[in-house]
C-alpha cells in the first residue's frame, strides 16, 4: 500500500511586532492555497512546520506568545484544518500552540 504524503515548510509573513492573533490569521491564510493543491494532487496525509500558525517562539519564553494558545479540538485553526481534511478525504498533521 502506497501513501502520498506531503510536508508544508512556510516562511513567517509579516512580523514579530504583530500580535499573535493577527499572525495566526495571515499564517493560516497562506496555508489555504497550498492545502489545497495538496488536496487536489490526492495527497493523503500532510504535515504542517512545528507551531505553524507563528513563528518558532518556544526558546524565547516571552509571554506574549500565550495569546496564541487554542484548544484542541474545540480551537478555531483545528476546526479549519478539520474541514478541510473532510473535503479532501486526508489526515492532517496540525501542530499548534495549545
Amino acid at each position: 500500500m502506497k501513501v502520498r504524503s506531503g510536508l508544508i515548510q512556510m516562511a513567517l509573513k509579516g512580523d514579530t511586532n504583530m500580535s499573535p492573533n493577527e499572525i495566526t490569521k495571515i499564517m493560516t491564510e497562506a496555508h489555504i492555497p497550498c492545502i489545497e493543491e495538496a488536496g487536489k494532487k490526492g495527497v493523503q496525509v500532510l504535515c504542517m512546520q512545528e507551531v505553524f500558525t507563528q513563528p518558532y517562539f518556544c526558546p524565547s519564553q516571552d509571554a506574549k506568545w500565550y495569546a496564541a494558545v487554542e484548544k484542541i479540538p474545540e480551537g478555531p485553526t483545528t476546526k479549519l484544518m478539520q474541514e478541510y481534511a473532510r473535503k479532501y478525504n486526508m489526515v492532517i498533521v496540525v501542530p499548534i500552540y495549545e
